[in-house]
Formats: structure tokens, C-alpha cells, sequence
């Protein structure tokens, strides 16, 4: 009987020994796959691309991502002629990189390593732009994070344009790309209940869903666990590891340009907006299928501001410095909201590889489309300035707009009830 249980405690011990030892194991494989904390002192300067790009061809992760295809990218002359060649810093680096393009170099010195991407070399920054310590903080951290393009992935939705069973043969034909930062759920839920529902729409249209999330700032409380749930819940977030700010919107649509090629190559229009917008969905769809095939293909619509100009007051949010840049924007479509052809997604992603990022997400987007002479087409239907403030409660004009901007969760719910409504009468 002793021997009995002498042995049975033997293969007690032993069975709990393995279950540690493989509980250690998947611990220590699960840490090993998490982004290394950022380390100051690797970060490499411009300088250092040659051999970036030596060392990056043996790693996988540079295998997934879209090819930017730069030396088939031919930069428009309007471009040229519109932003003017000078001393501020932005322009030397877009006329050095038209430089290289025309000698079938690569245009800009990137650095694909993102724990080395940032620019941390103080003298060449200050040699460069000679008022950089009187920028803003985060302005000065937008210049030396320039050459940062593929940031680490969080949360991903990799089958979000696969078709599911009982789905039939249609391809997307709408993806909502919604910026959003990581505390505002009730901003998310009255689009996913009204005009961002998934799902098919009149004659057979697909129109899926995806918001774009960055991390919270540090000092915030941490919202990972909800963000996990909700992704698994709702299927509809994409995140990644940056700083979720306004001078980080460029890198956010750089990533969601890398994320949709990769993932849903063939979606046929995209919808990229704020999410505290209104949109009227049938009447987009509607617009969408009056389109000729050519226009369709170039088209990149929404409401226009043809005559734009830097803001030089440090104290508004959109503040660009005088020797950061130096010449007047290109006409683009504001960023509230505004349709892009899925045609064109490849064009702006290689042109993106061109055209230094720039602060401002939507003039960035007006400056590739100029780059490759897409003009943007202005629309009466996308308000993104709001309309006449006695309008406003007015459901009939708002049934008869495709976008306006801002409205908060609960006016979104009641403009989707009302304008749905079989009691309307326009």
C-alpha cells in the first residue's frame, strides 16, 4: 500500500511539473512576440538607410507589406508647379526625393525598422530646420517620427473583406474607414446602429466597416482590455502602436492604405471619415452606382477647399511653421469625409513613398492625389462645415446630404430614425 501511494505522489509531482514547465514555455512565446520596448539609442538617422535596407530583406515581417512600387510612380507637374521650391525644410525634402525618383533612386531614405525609424539626432535636426526647439512638442515629435511607416499591429480584422458562408459572390463594394481614438465607444456604437451598419444594401451592394485606432497617451487609463472585447465583438477595429493624436492622422492613413491592400485589395470605393459624422448611406450608394466607369475610377470627391494656406498662429491646432513649410496646399477634400476609388489605393500608397508625410492628414492626401494629377471633385451633398444653423433640426435637408459634420451620438440616432421614417413627408 506505501508503495501505492509513493507512487501516486510520483506522478502528482510529475504531472504538475509538466504542467508548469509548459505553462513557462507558452509564457515565454507569447512574451517573445510582443514589440520591444523603443530604444533611443538604436534609433538610426537618415543617414543610415543603405544598411537598413540590407539588413530588412532577410526579415518576414517586411515580406507582408504592400509593395509601394515607386520607380513606376510618375509625380504629375502639377504638383511641382503648385508647391514651390525653397528653403523650408518639408519642401527641400520633396524636391530631393523628386531628385532621386528622376535618377531611379529610392526617393526617400526610410527606415522600415520602427523601433529605429525616429529621427533622434539633435544636430542634424537643428541644422536642418534652424527654429526646431521653438516648435510645439508634438509638432517636434511629428518631424523626427517623419520617416516612420509601418507601425506594429495591436488588433486586426485580417478576414474582414472575405466573403462567409451564405454571403454569395459580391465583393465590397463600400468600406467605411473611420477614424476614431480608443475612449470613444458611444461615438463607434451610434455608426455601427445607423449609417455604418455592415451588411448588404439596395441591389446587392456590400458595405462593410472598419475604425482606426492609435494607443492612448501614457498618462491615460488603459483601455486594452475593453478595446479586445469590443474587437471580438463587434469584428471592426483595427489598431496600432503609435500615439493616437492629430499629427498622427497621416500615419494612421498610411497604415489602413497598407492594411486594405493587403486585406481587401479588390473593395471597389472607400469612405474615409471622422466618427463624429453623419452619413446618409443610401443616398452614398446611390451617388456611387450613377458613376460612369471612368469617373469611378478616378474618383476622389467630397467637400473641397481649393484655396488653402498654412495657419501660422502657434496657438491653433493646425499651425504649420513658416520653415517647416513654405507655399499654399493643393486642393483636397476635407478630412471630415470623403470618397476615394479603390482603383486609386495602390497609386497613393507608392506615391506615399514620394511625398514626405506631412501633418496634416487631408492635405497630405490632396498633395499624392495632385502627385499623380487626380483632381478632387467638390460635392454639395458632404457638408463637412455643417449646414445653415436653421437648418439644422430640419430632417428633409438632411435626407437629401450625404455627410455632415459634427454631430454627437444621440443627434446621429435621431437623423438616421428621422430621415428613415415613413412618416417623413419632403
Amino acid at each position: 500500500m506505501r508503495r501505492i501511494h509513493t507512487f501516486s505522489a510520483m506522478v502528482l509531482f510529475v504531472t504538475l511539473f509538466l504542467i508548469f514547465f509548459y505553462s513557462t514555455l507558452h509564457l515565454e512565446t507569447t512574451y517573445s512576440h510582443r514589440p520591444e520596448p523603443e530604444d533611443p539609442l538604436k534609433h538610426a538617422s537618415l543617414q543610415d538607410h543603405d544598411s537598413d535596407v540590407k539588413t530588412e530583406t532577410s526579415k518576414p515581417e517586411s515580406l507582408t507589406r504592400p509593395h509601394p512600387d515607386v520607380h513606376n510612380v510618375s509625380v504629375s507637374d502639377g504638383l511641382r508647379q503648385t508647391i514651390p521650391q525653397n528653403q523650408a525644410y518639408w519642401n527641400r525634402l520633396l524636391y530631393l526625393a523628386l531628385r532621386n525618383l528622376d535618377k531611379g533612386k529610392n526617393p526617400l531614405r526610410l527606415n522600415s525598422h520602427w523601433s529605429r525609424c525616429r529621427e533622434m539626432n539633435q544636430e542634424l535636426l537643428q541644422t536642418n530646420v534652424h527654429d526646431f526647439t521653438s516648435y510645439p512638442v508634438l509638432f517636434q515629435d511629428f518631424v523626427q517620427g517623419m520617416n516612420c511607416r509601418s507601425a506594429p499591429e495591436l488588433i486586426n480584422q485580417p478576414n474582414k473583406c472575405i466573403l462567409r458562408e451564405g454571403e454569395g459572390t459580391n465583393q465590397t463594394f463600400l468600406l467605411f474607414a473611420i477614424k476614431s481614438t480608443p475612449g470613444n465607444f458611444e461615438r463607434r456604437q451610434a455608426v455601427r446602429e445607423t449609417w455604418g451598419r455592415e451588411g448588404m444594401y439596395q441591389r446587392g451592394l456590400r458595405v462593410r466597416t472598419v475604425f482606426l485606432l492609435g494607443n492612448s497617451p501614457l498618462d491615460d487609463p488603459d483601455l486594452s482590455p475593453l478595446l479586445s472585447f469590443e474587437a471580438k465583438h463587434f469584428g471592426d477595429l483595427l489598431q496600432w502602436d503609435f500615439q493616437d493624436s492629430l499629427l498622427n492622422l497621416t500615419l494612421k492613413m498610411n497604415m489602413f492604405l497598407q492594411w486594405t491592400l493587403k486585406h481587401c485589395p479588390h473593395v471597389s470605393f472607400v469612405f474615409s471619415g471622422d466618427d463624429d459624422v453623419f452619413v446618409n448611406t443610401p443616398a452614398l450608394l446611390s451617388y456611387l452606382q450613377s458613376l460612369t466607369a471612368s469617373k469611378a475610377s478616378q474618383l476622389y470627391v467630397g467637400h473641397v477647399i481649393s484655396t488653402a494656406n498654412p495657419l501660422r498662429d502657434p496657438n491653433i491646432k493646425y499651425y504649420i511653421p513658416l520653415s517647416f513649410y513654405d507655399g499654399p496646399y493643393p486642393a483636397y477634400a476635407g478630412g471630415g469625409g470623403f470618397l476615394i476609388s479603390g482603383v486609386l489605393l495602390q497609386p497613393l500608397y507608392s506615391v506615399s513613398h514620394v511625398i514626405p508625410f506631412f501633418p496634416i492628414d487631408d492635405v497630405y492626401i490632396g498633395m499624392c492625389a495632385k502627385a499623380l494629377g487626380v483632381s478632387p471633385e467638390a460635392h454639395e451633398g458632404f457638408q463637412t462645415f455643417d449646414v445653415k444653423e436653421h437648418d439644422r433640426g430640419n430632417l428633409c435637408v438632411h435626407k437629401d446630404l450625404i455627410l455632415i459634420h459634427q454631430r454627437s451620438p444621440p443627434q446621429v440616432k435621431r437623423l438616421w430614425k428621422g430621415i428613415h421614417s415613413p412618416f417623413l413627408t419632403c
